[in-house]
């Protein structure tokens, strides 16, 4: 489901998302986030009969409803097909009550498809899951048509990051980091791109302009309103003119009336670095790319809502890549 119309539930046109139930959703919000491209992935429960239901309605299993995760993503980047094989990884698909040691209805495992196209993808992973050899007894995970998804209590959201140590000692404690070990080695989770080797400083100054090279290696900065991005009003990601790693969407920029691309928020978390810069006699944030290195611009707390962020970038340390596929009609 393409969003259009503008927005849809705070989800920007440009967004695609995916529910994939598979036990306790705090186990099922990391590898997810992980991915370029995942702009959110939002624990709540779906597939049953109530409205609005509370958290203890649903782990008494009289709800209908399973635990569940919601992953809004950029399909211009990371696309459903990705999705699949990270879901399949993450669950054992073979157990019909349950995951691991949460028993009970409210955590089976299920695909619920948005469209027929998720649903056409979804089946032809599970048979060639079935066909692969790697389970000895019956894939049991239904596919199913997606109805409404009701948002779980704020305190379930990104539980890895809110409760680390608990999340660590319940995951172990449940056995499913064991069992996915034992069953996919070191394929658990996927990245989306190989490791990053950053050319030679004599390599650089011949695949980038001057300016590219002055931003990026030099920590320069290109004049305001003189640059390629400032007003660019296109759908798509903005990536690292170097590496190609993640960094921005269209969906979170502004116009700042200040000259370079400005964005309320990063899109990929794991690629930015920030460090303090006490240069120019003040004291800034600087934004750097976590692979590449690259001087992308300063981050400010002068932004518009949600965040109040105003990610300052240069327009030469950026890569734009529209978004596949022709516009929505309105």
């Amino acid at each position: 489901m393409l969003f259009c119309c503008n927005q849809k539930d705070g989800v920007s046109e440009m967004y695609k998302e995916a529910i994939f139930a598979g036990g306790c959703f705090w186990c099922m919000e990391k590898p997810f986030e992980k991915m370029d491209g995942v702009k959110e992935v939002i624990s709540g429960y779906t597939g049953g009969h109530e409205r609005n239901p509370t958290y203890n309605e649903v782990s008494a299993g009289t709800s209908g409803h399973y635990e569940a995760v919601k992953i809004v993503y950029d399909p211009s980047y990371v696309t459903y097909k990705d999705l699949l094989p990270i879901f399949w990884r993450q669950i054992d698909p073979t157990d019909a009550g349950g995951q691991f040691a949460d028993r009970g209805p409210q955590y089976k495992t299920a695909i619920f498809y948005v469209d027929d196209e998720q649903k056409k993808l979804a089946e032809e992973s599970k048979k060639e899951l079935e066909g692969s050899g790697k389970f000895n007894k019956p894939i049991v995970t239904p596919i199913l048509k997606a109805g409404e998804f009701y948002k779980a209590e704020e305190y379930h959201q990104d539980y890895y990051k809110t409760n680390p140590e608990r999340y660590k000692r319940y995951r172990k404690g449940s056995g499913r980091d064991q069992y996915l070990k034992n069953t996919w080695g070191d394929k658990v989770s996927w990245d989306g791109r190989e490791k990053f080797k950053k050319p030679s400083d004599a390599e650089l100054k011949e695949i980038l302009t001057p300016l590219q090279y002055e931003v990026t290696q030099k920590d320069g900065t290109e004049p305001p309103f003189k640059n390629e991005y400032w007003d660019n009003k296109e759908e798509g990601i903005y990536v690292d003119i170097v590496s190609g790693e993640p960094l921005f969407s269209s969906a979170d920029k502004f116009d700042s009336k200040t000259g370079p691309p400005s964005f309320t928020k990063q899109l990929a978390k794991e690629n930015i670095v920030e460090k303090v810069d006490k240069s120019l006699f003040a004291v800034r944030t600087e934004v750097r790319s976590k692979h590449a290195d690259s001087h992308l611009g300063h981050v400010f707390k002068d932004g518009p809502p949600p965040t109040g962020l105003r990610y300052c970038i240069n327009s030469a340390s950026l890569l734009f890549i529209q978004a596949a596929g022709p516009k929505p009609v309105p």
